[in-house]
């Protein structure tokens, strides 16, 4: 189960590791906390822009479906309103889903935990992976979640008690991953236009340690990643940061989603310097290879 804030989340921050396990055989369960009803439009040839204007929280319903059927998960609404992004100092919008108390918010989502009974649960950490009020308290209500959802004497009237077995933040964006793509393109491309636009990029994060335990092998799969992107057209352009770069010079770089992995109930093998690469390790048998350490592994990657 992976929990996101708004939809169009869910397909920048993990679609090709959900279509990966999907294709694999495994049931994957997308969260939508809200509706996403106070995104701005972020396409400027939108052709349903009348429709936004009108009624985006019906837009963006119609383009999580698109984006669910691209990549074959499950998804549920949370129910909660968007709560906009305001000015600092400005107050949060009535009964937004970041005003309203975690402890009555986290209610629907230990409910589906217990109905849905998933191994794995995957959401942002702390910071929301960045500051937006929405996904600071998806992360507080997911790992509260993750606790209550355990617990027969929280919420009874809920369900009976759920262990999740893992949980993990999203670490897909990270200095090392676009400082791996940017060598390969120098090594192999060096007068490409595209080189421009990379070192404004990973400019922003090289200050951010590298934080993931956990590499999906999802590379197959970063086409249906795209097509999810591209069916939320109200937030994503067909000339999106997003796609700067093809899929195959992604695969030969670093063909991995990244993940961190916070807490366990089941223990796990030692790995020296490798990476996970199976969210079910140490719960199922049959968990894939450890691949190699980030720094070593993928052509190109930074010494």
């Amino acid at each position: 189960m992976a929990v996101h804030a708004h939809p169009d989340d869910e397909s920048s921050k993990g679609a090709a590791t959900y279509a990966y396990y999907v294709n694999r055989g495994d049931e994957v369960m997308v969260v939508s906390c809200t509706s996403g009803e106070r995104g701005s439009v972020l396409n400027d040839n939108l052709a349903e822009r009348p429709r936004a204007e009108r009624d985006m929280t019906g837009l963006r319903r119609v383009e999580m479906a698109a984006a669910q059927a691209a990549v074959g998960f499950e998804h549920r609404w949370l129910g909660y309103a968007d709560s906009g992004l305001p000015e600092e100092g400005d107050p949060l919008p009535a009964n937004a889903f970041a005003s309203i108390p975690p402890e009555i918010s986290v209610r629907p989502l230990v409910k589906l935990i217990r109905e849905f009974k998933p191994q794995v649960l995957v959401t942002y950490d702390e910071k929301g992976g960045y500051p937006h009020p929405d996904h600071i308290r998806c992360h507080e209500i997911s790992v509260l979640a993750y606790a209550a959802a355990a617990d027969p004497e929280q919420f009874p009237e809920l369900g009976e008690a759920w262990q999740v077995s893992k949980l993990y933040y999203d670490r897909i964006f990270s200095y090392q991953r676009m400082q791996s793509i940017h060598t390969l393109l120098v090594a192999t491309d060096p007068e490409s236009p595209l080189l421009e636009a990379f070192t404004g990029m990973r400019r922003w994060m090289t200050e951010s340690p590298f934080l993931a335990t956990t590499q999906i092998p999802a590379g197959a799969f970063f086409e249906a990643r795209d097509s999810a992107l591209l069916a939320h057209a109200s937030q994503v352009s067909p000339e999106s940061s997003f796609f700067f770069w093809p899929n195959e010079l992604q695969r030969e770089a670093w063909p991995y989603e990244d993940f961190q992995l916070v807490d366990s109930k089941v223990p796990l093998p030692e790995r020296g310097d490798g990476f996970e690469a199976d969210f079910f390790e140490g719960i199922i048998d049959d968990a894939l290879p450890v691949p190699e350490a980030a720094d070593a592994a993928p052509s190109g990657a930074a010494e």
